[in-house]
Parts: C-alpha cells; sequence; structure tokens
C-alpha cells in the first residue's frame, strides 16, 4: 500500500522534529498536487495504525490539495486548471502546457511542549 509507505516516511521526519525540539508533534500540514495518487483517508488511517503508543499518536493532520497549474500559449499566463472547463482565466486560450504537479510535502508540524 503507497499510502503505508508515505505515512513511514511522514512519521520519521515528524519524530526527528519532534526529539529535535524535545515537543510532542500535535499536527502536521502536508500539501500534493491534483494528480497526487494519495488516498486522504487512506493514509490518516495507515498513520493513526503506525503512531499507536508513540509520540504522534493523536496527530491530526491537515492536507490541502494543490490545484493543477498549466501556462496560456497565447498569452502565457500561468491559471489554476479546471478540469471541468481547461482554459486559460486571462484570455479564455484552449492552448496551453500543464505546469508539473505539485509534490507531497510536509509543510509543517505543530508541537505542544511542556
Amino acid at each position: 500500500m503507497h499510502e503505508m509507505m508515505v505515512a513511514q516516511s511522514l512519521m520519521a521526519i515528524i519524530s526527528d522534529e519532534a526529539a529535535k525540539h524535545n515537543a510532542k508533534p500535535v499536527g502536521a500540514k502536508i500539501s500534493c498536487g491534483t494528480l497526487n495518487p494519495v488516498n486522504d483517508e487512506a493514509l490518516r488511517f495507515a498513520f493513526e495504525a503506525i503512531a499507536k503508543e508513540t509520540s504522534c499518536e493523536g496527530l491530526e493532520f491537515q492536507i490541502e490539495h494543490k490545484p493543477l497549474r498549466g501556462r496560456c500559449r497565447n498569452c502565457g499566463h500561468n491559471f489554476d486548471v479546471e478540469l471541468s472547463h481547461p482554459v486559460c482565466s486571462e484570455c479564455g486560450g484552449e492552448d496551453f502546457a500543464l505546469l508539473p504537479d505539485a509534490p507531497l510535502m510536509l509543510e509543517e508540524i505543530d508541537f505542544q511542549t511542556d
């Protein structure tokens, strides 16, 4: 399961940062692109399963999905691509190139200090 590998990587990073700050991690924000194959519910479930009885138990995830971006070949404008109506938001052109999708990224970690 792909989400289990992602959860394990996140757990390792979050645990390392918690140890550096001598604090309990209570929240984390991750972001990913529209075409990223990570299932939110499966990732949450996998993380909860491996976080049991660790300092990460109970950590709350916020997952932000970044929009797919395109660059218009007519006017050069970069815009969020609406999959239901893929046209440039500036000139209405339909000739555009898709920009690279946003990677899965750990954006921030919230800690509870004692």
